[in-house]
């Protein structure tokens, strides 16, 4: 199917317009180089071997001319033998060559390998912010581009451009040596003329080649964010608007393309006319030297054989130079991601938290995402001990935001939020997070068994470890009632399996991880009156002995509370306990009622 991608709602926010640096990418490259001294030092003299026995082909062909041509017969009596050592140089060029290809993809395999990890690597570890607005599917393909573009670089620009240039230099020499200035200066005419055509005529066509690349991404991004959306695009029937959609996408990889391979023509048919010249005035200057009897046959040979083996190379070194350029431009994305520095990272005296009781603050927290629209306004409180705080408040009144300031997933403005006294700004990330279990409201599982999913929370966790957490989220008669039982598939983000055994799932992952502090975030807003009772009772019996945050949209799954927060725009209006909350008659005692007459309704 082509491409994938597709005409993006909005540019990809990974792009960039800094061209990536020549020099800066063999900075990149040179690390995996030495990695491999021995690898790399044998695979350069392997290369040594091909070109030396390479640029000894032309000279064996004229000795095998000139030893059978009649008039020489007297001079060269074993043609035989030169004609097996023809062939025993042709062989040993190719197979030189192979043992080089070989040694060098150890070490272009390992670049790879190494590249894509440390990509994927720090993906992980930027902001939530930009996980919010990338687009996955041209994300995976700037990524597939650029690590392809490293191994390119790595093999041809090491093993194929310098070696090339060093054996026109060598051409050139034994030209002027044997035969005159002139042989020697038609091929340095040619040559340079090749190399500046290529050069100009490349960077013409990179914005084409730039044009397709983008192109590509977009109509993979689009095909993507489409299929991911499957449920969303047949509940609307629009599968017609979709497919309009893609292939508006596709009409515009097309015609970039089309621009792309049109320039490329361009390119070729000038280098093939350089070419052609170079060897036609080359030839005619042999063919003079053979009517002047100061040329032999076999000098005429070997001319031409030297010079159809210096433009392969050289016409190679175009095709090189313009993949080059090619592996440099898709390397732009890649490279622009890896310089991408996470917002939230570690200070550079962040010390591991040292959690004792796991008491919570929040002191004079100010909170915006954007600057214009504040979130949280002066936001304190404290949760003790073992103690219950429960969130409650409209929608947009910053409830879901504090989860995601304890964790840190973004840094407030102003003021401080603490852990057991310490400043979660000062802390190192992992021992924070290691120390926050969170059950979300939309709980996303992997495309793999219940099981495994279950051990995420805990990779190292043993058997028995899972099967307690499964026991105590409530998950057996659930896992019984599978002919696979816990090794049934849940379907990509979980969508095989229900709401509400989606979220025992996310309980029995925070069991395994065993943080101190949990936080639920209105995992129960989106389930029927039944599961959550369920869900609330094996939330209530995990919560025993741990700090806890509950962000809540229904009051009545925060009665047991040891302290509710009301929020109203990011401010604490009312703050008590359940009880008291209703005793004073104030907005929680008024959204209690409405919540007690809709279910009222509802029952009705």
């Amino acid at each position: 199917m082509r491409g994938f991608a597709g005409a993006a709602k909005r540019a990809d926010p990974v792009k960039t317009d800094e061209s990536a640096n020549l020099r800066e990418t063999i900075q990149y490259m040179l690390p995996y180089l030495l990695a491999y001294r021995g690898h790399v030092l044998m695979a350069i003299l392997a290369l040594i071997a091909a070109k030396a026995t390479t640029l000894l082909l032309p000279y064996g062909l004229k000795l095998i001319v000139d030893a059978l041509d009649g008039n020489l017969q007297a001079q060269i009596t074993l043609p035989l033998l030169l004609v097996i050592g023809y062939g025993s140089l042709r062989f040993a060029s190719v197979f030189f060559g192979e043992i080089r290809d070989a040694l060098f993809g150890r070490v272009t395999e390992h670049a790879m390998r190494q590249v894509g990890l440390n990509v994927f690597k720090h993906l992980h570890q930027l902001d939530l912010s930009f996980h919010l607005d990338r687009q996955t599917g041209g994300i995976s393909r700037d990524i597939e581009r650029g690590t392809n573009g490293i191994s390119f670089l790595m093999r041809f620009m090491m093993f194929n451009i310098l070696p090339t240039l060093l054996e026109i230099l060598l051409v050139a020499i034994i030209f002027w040596s044997l035969f005159s200035f002139w042989y020697a200066l038609t091929t340095a005419v040619a040559v340079l003329a090749y190399i500046w055509f290529t050069v100009k005529v490349t960077e013409w066509r990179n914005k084409y080649i730039r044009e397709a690349n983008q192109a590509d991404s977009s109509t993979n991004s689009k095909a993507v964010d489409s299929l991911i959306n499957y449920e969303t695009v047949k509940y609307f029937n629009n599968e017609a608007y979709e497919a309009e959609n893609y292939d508006r996408a596709l009409a515009g990889w097309e015609q970039a393309k089309l621009r792309n391979r049109l320039s490329l023509l361009a390119l070729n048919s000038g280098q093939a006319l350089i070419i052609a010249l170079a060897i036609t005035v080359m030839l005619l200057l042999a063919a003079d030297g053979v009517v002047e009897k100061q040329l032999t046959l076999g000098d005429f040979a070997m001319v031409n054989a030297y010079m159809l083996q210096l433009f392969l190379p050289l016409n190679f070194l175009g095709f090189v130079y313009r993949e080059i350029r090619r592996a440099l431009t898709d390397l732009e994305n890649m490279l622009g991601l890896l310089k991408r520095r996470p917002v939230i990272a570690d200070a550079a005296d962040a010390q591991p938290l040292q959690l004792a009781d796991g008491v919570i603050e929040f002191k004079d927290v100010h909170f915006a995402y954007q600057a214009e629209r504040p979130i949280l306004k002066g936001l304190s409180f404290i949760v003790r001990p073992g103690h219950k705080l429960a969130v409650v408040g409209s929608s947009g009144a910053g409830k879901s935001t504090i989860s995601r300031l304890l964790y840190r997933f973004y840094d407030i403005q102003q003021g401080t939020i603490s852990i057991d006294q310490q400043s979660i700004t000062e802390l190192t990330l992992d021992s924070l997070r290691q120390a926050i279990a969170i059950v979300p409201q939309d709980t996303v599982l992997f495309n793999t068994s219940i099981r495994e999913n279950i051990a995420y929370g805990n990779p190292s966790a043993s058997e028995s470890d899972i099967d307690r957490a499964i026991e105590l989220a409530h998950l057996r008669p659930f896992i019984a009632s599978l002919p696979q039982g816990d090794q049934t598939l849940v379907g990509e983000r979980g969508l095989k399996v229900s709401g509400g055994e989606k979220q025992r799932i996310a309980i029995a992952r925070v069991l395994l991880k065993r943080s101190k502090v949990l936080v639920f975030d209105e995992a129960t807003s989106a389930l029927d009156s039944h599961t959550e009772q369920s869900i609330l009772q094996a939330i209530r019996e995990v919560s025993v002995g741990h700090t806890s945050i509950v962000i809540a949209h229904r009051l009545s799954t925060i009665i047991d509370a040891d302290q509710i927060i009301v929020l109203d725009q990011g401010v604490v209006i009312e703050t008590g306990r359940h009880d008291d909350l209703l005793a004073q008659g104030g907005v929680y005692a008024a959204m209690w009622a409405l919540q007690q007459q809709e279910t009222t309704v509802t029952l009705d």
